[in-house]
């Protein structure tokens, strides 16, 4: 396939892409629907994409240790998401792993949540959950670790906070038990109802 030249090309290049999306929208979601128990199959931080961003950022310290370095390496993630990771939302469900999201440098919030949870799990961080909400259709994340007593979140949009427990986390996200909000978490390891 040729390689486009020029900002018209690519723009009409982009327009055909959309259009062949769209066509198949319906069909592109059925594949790529996915049930609760599947998310944490998204998690992960073995996969040699995300260990190299992991090791980017724990080089920078002389002697990296989680106990000491992790709300730093935190910080590193979450900065190292907001500026090499566009923020990018397609007409159509689709899930990406960690690695796609780094090699398309792009990916919707839940990409972002996805990909900083498994760098931070990588990074020794193995309590870092991602709690997703959906309320009218409408998506929320947020990511948390438990380090040191303390319940320290990572929203992929904002950055780092602290929780004070978990009705705190909870009411970050603004959870209601009503009929119409879902809330779930996971990591690598596990998912959960949380309603």
């Amino acid at each position: 396939m040729d390689v486009p030249d020029n900002v018209d090309t690519i723009r009409k290049y982009n327009n055909i892409y959309l259009s062949i999306i769209m066509r198949y929208k319906e069909y592109i979601e059925e594949c790529e629907s996915l049930y609760i128990a599947d998310l944490p199959k998204l998690i992960t931080p073995s996969d040699p994409a995300v260990l190299a961003v992991s090791k980017g950022i724990t080089d920078s310290f002389p002697s990296y240790s989680y106990e000491r370095d992790f709300l730093e390496v935190a910080r590193l993630s979450y900065l190292y998401l907001r500026d090499r990771i566009t923020t990018l939302s397609i007409p159509v469900q689709f899930w990406q792993k960690p690695s796609e999201t780094l090699e398309n440098g792009a990916g919707d919030q839940f990409d972002k949540a996805v990909l900083l949870c498994s760098v931070l799990i990588s990074v020794g961080a193995v309590s870092s959950k991602i709690i997703i909400t959906i309320t009218e259709g409408k998506r929320n994340f947020i990511i948390y670790s438990e380090y040191r007593g303390e319940i320290i979140t990572v929203d992929p949009e904002r950055g780092l906070g602290k929780a004070f427990d978990r009705n705190d986390l909870i009411s970050m996200l603004n959870i209601k038990g009503d009929s119409e909000t879902s809330a779930y978490e996971f990591n690598d390891r596990m998912y959960a109802d949380i309603l």
